[in-house]
């Protein structure tokens, strides 16, 4: 006769055996295990640090023994959200930063969406002469640095009063221009300005393109002008676009680095980015971290806030199984004006700067423009003679280093952005609808959300010290590989994900059939017919991090100094010279290694312009 006792075992041995199939038919499906495998990843590499950034800003820090003695280090403490938000010192380390933040960050974003909506109307909705040569002239000073303008301008327009040697103004009309034109906000703004507004216009020409001209044809046969088309039918349906527009300009310029550092660290105009830099660079990373925060949550408000003013809207439909057509606006002959200012702006914003730079680089003498004052030292010179200090930049080693630096974390980051991406791609879309699918999208979005100088704050303070099987990573050239790849993340990830809802689930259904494992699927089919996405993730990637400073310049060590970090050394030391010949240098690498890779996978229909 059966027990009680045996009948008991016979369940808890049944449930454990059916949990046990469960378990071993989760761990038998790649994608699960890979989606698994990305969350710990992504949990691991996003949200740990944020609450480790979090733990800093309320625990007792060695700086803080001077102001807290008796208090051991570690312990919960109040003392930086008091000494930021409420002390004798918040107005100089929070509120005028802050406020100096919001001015350049509105006021850019606000010209930025002016400008790129203005070029994006006039690429899609215009008869505008060479669209296609307009088309990728507007993009293209997203290729350069974002302080490539900074750099250019204060050799334009700095003064004798603080940047020592005059500028080019000066030295043409024998005026010092005031220190609000040549350093502040006014020149952070328009500098910011005509980097960012590549994204208002890549966005909203994109939702411009599918605005069906019917609709704004029914409104002029009800008697609206053309200017009330516009304002009342066109405007809001791109409203998303330029929602999404603002979000990115805004998050990408409140957090930028090396822009006010360039422009406003010189007149003591802190932003919160340079104020962390600052709190951070003295010690003083509680407050650098809790200001660190404070740009996170500015972030974050910005989206709610976006995603709030969208969600009162029931539809955006421009597109439907009725019929699409777009026309053209006929400009006349103003057209070829709009062509003229559309090549003076690449003038202002892509062939000055870099002719400025080159001026400068051949300079004997910081400030004397004149022919005889011209060198090479500065390339290929040396160290003695015209500077006993510095050699050229091809007989540098300082520099040299830190373009093999630059090269090899760009290729790094390239590659394993590709990879996760990849995966992350394949994951989502095998999944597409269920929770984990949603949740590991948004996981691989969020580093978008933390701007990059606060970012790299976050990772100071996590791998500072040794985590679990993870040794300290500060001062490596890992640490520097890893937050880049993590910080690519969101645009891998989104390539992907566009690649694989590209590719129909029965050709790997049809290989599994036929008994082909999953890697030899992945090798085989998938791979290889993501080709463009994957492409596409590696050069974004790639660019970007040849050209990142904020990201990384609370990061770097002297033996894992990059281009970047250098040239902005070479600001603070003031050697105008040097910094115009590094700078060409690193423009030459992006443009010469974006060359490369369209050349290499020329076969590979890449997916940007």
């Amino acid at each position: 006769m059966t027990t009680l006792a045996e009948i008991e075992t016979t369940r808890q041995s049944g449930r454990a055996g059916r949990l046990s199939r469960r378990v071993g038919q989760f761990l038998s499906a790649p994608d699960r295990l890979i989606a698994l495998i990305m969350a710990i990843i992504l949990c691991l590499l996003v949200i740990v640090p944020l609450f480790q950034l979090i733990r800093e800003t309320v625990t007792v820090q060695p700086y803080d023994a001077v102001y807290l003695p008796g208090r051991a280090v570690g312990e919960l403490t109040s003392f930086h959200y008091e000494r930021v938000f409420t002390g004798r010192m918040s107005w100089a380390l929070f509120y005028k930063p802050f406020m100096n933040s919001l001015v350049t960050a509105f006021g850019a974003t606000a010209i930025c969406l002016a400008l790129g909506a203005l070029l994006a109307w006039v690429v899609v909705r215009t008869n505008v002469p060479y669209r296609e040569f307009v088309n990728t002239a507007v993009v293209l000073p997203y290729m350069l640095p974002s302080w490539v303008m900074a750099l250019a301008w204060v050799t334009f327009f700095k003064n004798d009063r603080v940047a020592g040697a005059s500028g080019v103004f000066a030295y043409l009309f024998g005026v010092q221009p005031p220190d609000w034109i040549a350093f502040g906000s006014l020149p952070i703004i328009i500098c910011l300005s005509l980097h960012y507004y590549v994204y208002g216009f890549l966005i909203i020409s994109g939702s411009l393109s599918t605005v069906d001209s019917q609709l704004e044809e029914a409104g002029a046969i009800a008697g609206m002008s053309r200017f009330r088309q516009f304002v009342s039918i066109t405007v809001p349906l791109v409203v998303p676009a330029v929602g999404s527009a603002v979000v990115m300009t805004f998050i990408r310029v409140i957090g930028s680095f090396g822009t006010p550092a360039v422009l406003g660290m010189p007149i003591r105009y802190f932003v919160l980015p340079t104020q962390i830099y600052a709190a951070i660079g003295s010690r003083n990373v509680g407050d650098g971290y809790l200001l660190a925060l404070v740009l996170v949550l500015l972030a974050v408000l910005f989206i709610w806030i976006n995603q709030r003013m969208i969600g009162v809207r029931k539809s955006f439909v421009t597109m439907s199984g009725k019929g699409f057509r777009r026309r053209e606006i006929d400009l006349g002959r103003t057209r070829w004006l709009v062509f003229a200012l559309v090549v003076l702006l690449m003038c202002i914003t892509v062939v000055m700067p870099l002719g400025l730079l080159v001026l400068q680089s051949l300079s004997r003498t910081a400030g004397n423009y004149d022919l005889s004052n011209l060198t090479l030292h500065y390339w290929i010179g040396d160290r003695g003679g015209v500077n006993a200090l510095y050699a050229g930049v091809f007989k540098n080693p300082q520099i040299l280093n830190a373009a093999w630096n630059s090269l090899r974390l760009a290729f790094f980051t390239a590659l394993a952005t590709a990879v996760l991406g990849f995966l992350i791609g394949y994951v989502v879309v095998r999944n597409r609808g269920t929770l984990s699918s949603r949740a590991l999208e948004m996981a691989a979005f969020l580093p978008y959300i933390f701007p990059a100088v606060a970012f790299g704050a976050i990772y100071i303070g996590m791998f500072s010290q040794s985590l679990g099987p993870i040794p300290a990573l500060y001062g490596t050239f890992a640490l520097l590989v890893l937050i880049a790849t993590v910080k690519n993340l969101p645009y891998t990830s989104r390539t992907g994900i566009a690649a694989m809802l590209q590719i129909d689930k029965s050709l790997e259904e049809s290989a599994r059939v036929q008994g082909i494992g999953w890697f030899s699927r992945i090798r085989k089919i998938v791979a290889p017919l993501a080709a463009s996405g994957l492409v596409s993730g590696m050069l974004l990637s790639f660019i970007g991090t040849m050209r990142e400073l904020s990201l990384i310049i609370l990061l770097v060590t002297p033996s894992t100094a990059v281009l970047a970090s250098v040239i902005y050394t070479y600001q603070t030391d003031d050697v105008p010279q040097l910094i115009g010949a590094a700078t060409l240098l690193l423009v030459a690498l992006v443009v010469g290694c974006n060359l490369l890779f369209r050349l290499v996978f020329r076969n590979t229909k890449m997916g940007f312009a």
